[in-house]
């Protein structure tokens, strides 16, 4: 059985490097079902202005990896040109850019059977699923979504993301104990989802991947597997 191929879409001041090495358990978790496939945002976040994030985004644990620079996939904050997931704001910068990498990552480095995101990279997959379903990046086919402390981006012009409960399969991955995200921005989420599968663990901001986790990530992956059988027959 041939795993699914995934897109990996990091979280704020991390980079693709650095999301390989933190979800290497997941990685040795899943083997025989996944295939992860890691990219690096194009916003470069500028280290001194945001070294309090960088340690609470990345569970303390400085955040670049492979020589590679910490970078986000939008700004809530234009001039400073930082993110803050609580922040309000009408407009962000960086967006349009951000969905231009991964357009451009699935034509060079595609197909994929889903994708998965961490924290601010969960909260941009929601805006590439929806993307995907008003067929206005064509590009994408994606046909699960993992979200690993997800939330409702709180920018005016994300809103657009939200109008309709969107149709893809979706597991949402939270924590508890989690300080970055709290479990409520999580849970805000869901309704934007027509059928939301749900893991709940009892840590803080990372991606679970212990053996109780398991079955749950299995159950949820079976049916893309079984589906991807019939359509090679």
């Amino acid at each position: 059985m041939a795993p699914l191929r995934v897109l990996c879409i990091h979280g704020y001041r991390q980079n693709g490097s650095s999301f390989r090495e933190k979800t290497g358990a997941l990685r040795k978790l899943l083997k025989k079902q996944l295939e992860l496939v890691y990219i690096t945002a194009p916003l470069t976040v500028q280290t001194a202005a945001t070294e309090a994030v960088s340690n609470q985004e990345n569970n303390s644990v400085p955040a670049a990896g492979g020589g590679e620079e910490p970078r986000g996939w939008w700004f809530s904050d234009i001039q400073a040109r930082s993110f803050s997931a609580q922040q309000q704001c009408e407009k962000s910068l960086g967006l349009d850019d951000s969905i231009s990498a991964v357009r451009e990552a699935v034509k060079t480095q595609g197909p994929f059977d889903g994708v998965l995101g961490f924290s601010q990279g969960a909260a941009f997959v929601a805006m590439l699923c929806s993307l995907q379903e008003q067929k206005l990046e064509l590009e994408f086919n994606f046909r699960f979504a993992i979200l690993v402390a997800s939330f409702r981006s709180a920018c005016e012009e994300h809103q657009k993301f939200y109008d309709a409960p969107l149709q893809i399969p979706s597991l949402h991955v939270f924590g508890l104990e989690d300080r970055v995200i709290p479990d409520s921005m999580s849970r805000d989420l869901l309704p934007c989802f027509q059928d939301p599968h749900v893991l709940i663990h009892p840590g803080g901001h990372f991606v679970p991947a212990a053996a109780a986790q398991r079955q749950m990530y299995q159950d949820f992956l079976k049916r893309f597997h079984c589906s991807k059988i019939v359509e090679k027959c």
